[in-house]
């Protein structure tokens, strides 16, 4: 004979909650009594009419993991049920927040029936006085990830066991909400020693008692508190380009917003250059305000959202790392790279002819002359000793004077591009960055010549009425300051 498992839920509180059903299921069975904790209201009652149960509260203690007692206790009823019927009991309904019960239903040695309860949940909205049809999030205290809390619903936290679990539930509340933000800490809803307490968050660890019938409400935040969240900002760009939004924004194009993102990607590569943190921030938010509004101009033409970019790049960045999210093995950075260009060209398919393919047209000349250095590098075109690159550089300087001899303005520029091309060319073979090299000598540059001016200017001079000589002098005091 087959024996199965039952299921029964011990409903919310008091025996007052307890179905009736399940009431006489329980008093007329003869099935062996089991229950995930006999620290529930329903139990002391059962127990007073001479049910008799095996708890599993020992595994809470015996166990480093909430998980591993979950696994425990259904490896016990499976490993019992080959015997006899047997009866396991749990708070609330079996289909609420239930861990246990869900390993059992993936399980097929034995047969499992939920027979059923009632969820604290209905007590829950009557004595928080909200209704779930605004926007509900049941999210279990023990198993979280602050990304998916959405703050803009009603969020009921279960299973808040102790001050621990409200530690860490407070702890990645903090990181969104203001430490004076009111929640509700509820205990036991809808029974006798139902108890309703409203405290800061900054509290909540302070105040919470324990119990496996703890839950904490989090009520709908406003939208000032979440100007840092990604919905947030995707609806102020809507709102911006929106019928009552902003008359600039609204008309702006794909094409009219081309020289913005150069801009702003420059400004971004100056405050790293400067290492402000702060400018980082800022700069950073402006390119993201650029990829914001190309996406809202795609969604109001109909073209595509901000989600099919976000797609793109999130199955891009899959594919092209399966070291990580599939089983390829990499020794490297070296083999990294190596797969990278790899599914690089899978991916591309018959789209690139060349080599050299893929190389933005738009590229500032200094960055695309190291582009191009670098692909054809990647087929073994490239300088085996830097020493022979040096003497490259000298035969080109050499051709260069003697195209200025000859007077050929023309010549002259091509060798001189000539010139800067190997001066690329020995940038990388030195794994330095030439565009961002001649940006900080720019840099450099600026400071010291705005000494010279701010010098002149102290004492009364005029730089346009100054000698190279002074000026010199200024400029090495400046050079000696850094």
């Amino acid at each position: 004979m087959k024996h199965r498992i039952e299921v029964m839920g011990l409903g919310a509180g008091d025996l007052e909650q307890l179905p009736l059903g399940i009431y006489r299921k329980l008093t007329n069975t003869e099935h062996v009594l089991y229950t995930r904790t006999l620290d529930h209201p329903v139990m002391q009652s059962l127990r007073e009419e001479g049910l008799t149960f095996s708890s599993f509260d020992y595994l809470y203690e015996r166990e480093k993991e909430f998980e591993s007692v979950y696994q425990e206790i259904v490896r016990i009823l499976l490993e019992k049920a080959q015997n006899n019927n047997v009866c396991y009991t749990v708070p609330g309904h079996p289909m609420l927040a239930e861990r246990t019960v869900q390993l059992l239903l993936e399980q097929d040695q034995v047969e499992v029936k939920i027979v059923g309860g009632q969820s604290y949940l209905d007590a829950l909205f009557t004595s928080l006085k909200i209704d779930p049809i605004e926007g509900f999030q049941f999210v279990d205290g023990t198993s979280f990830t602050r990304g998916q809390l959405d703050y803009q619903h009603h969020i009921v936290f279960c299973q808040v066991y102790d001050r621990f679990i409200a530690s860490e539930v407070k702890l990645a509340l903090l990181e969104d909400l203001p430490a004076d933000y009111q929640v509700t800490i509820i205990d036991a809803a809808g029974s006798d020693q139902e108890k309703i307490i409203t405290v800061p968050l900054e509290e909540l660890d302070h105040r919470v008692e324990v119990s496996n019938l703890t839950s904490v409400y989090i009520p709908p935040a406003p939208k000032l508190l979440l100007n840092h969240t990604f919905g947030r900002l995707r609806e102020v760009i809507a709102i911006l380009r929106g019928p009552n939004g902003c008359p600039w924004d609204k008309e702006q194009t794909h094409e009219s917003l081309r020289e913005f993102a150069i801009e702003e990607i420059y400004e971004l590569i100056e405050a790293i250059n400067e290492q402000d943190d702060n400018g980082i921030i800022e700069e950073l938010g402006d390119v993201l305000l650029q990829i914001m509004l190309h996406s809202q101009i795609g969604e109001d033409d109909g073209y595509f959202t901000i989600d099919d970019v976000i797609q793109s790049i999130t199955e891009k960045m899959i594919f092209r790392h399966p070291h990580v999210f599939s089983d390829v093995a990499v020794q490297s950075v070296d083999d990294v790279m190596t797969n990278w260009e790899a599914l690089k060209r899978k991916e591309k398919g018959e789209n690139r002819k060349s080599v050299l393919d893929g190389i933005p047209k738009g590229l500032p000349s200094l960055l695309k002359a190291y582009k191009l250095q670098k692909k054809a590098a990647k087929v073994g075109f490239d300088w085996d000793h830097a020493a022979d690159i040096w003497k490259k550089l000298d035969e080109e300087i050499i051709e260069v004077k003697a195209a200025i001899e000859s007077g050929n303005e023309d010549e002259v520029e091509k060798e001189f591009g000539d010139v800067l091309f190997v001066l690329v060319n020995l940038t990388r073979y030195y794994n330095v960055d030439p565009e961002n090299a001649l940006s900080l000598t720019n840099q450099k540059f600026f400071r010291r010549f705005s000494y010279i001016e701010e010098q002149l200017h102290e004492k009364g001079k005029d730089i346009r009425k100054s000698n190279l000589e002074e000026m010199d002098y200024y400029w090495d005091q400046a050079k000696g300051r850094e």
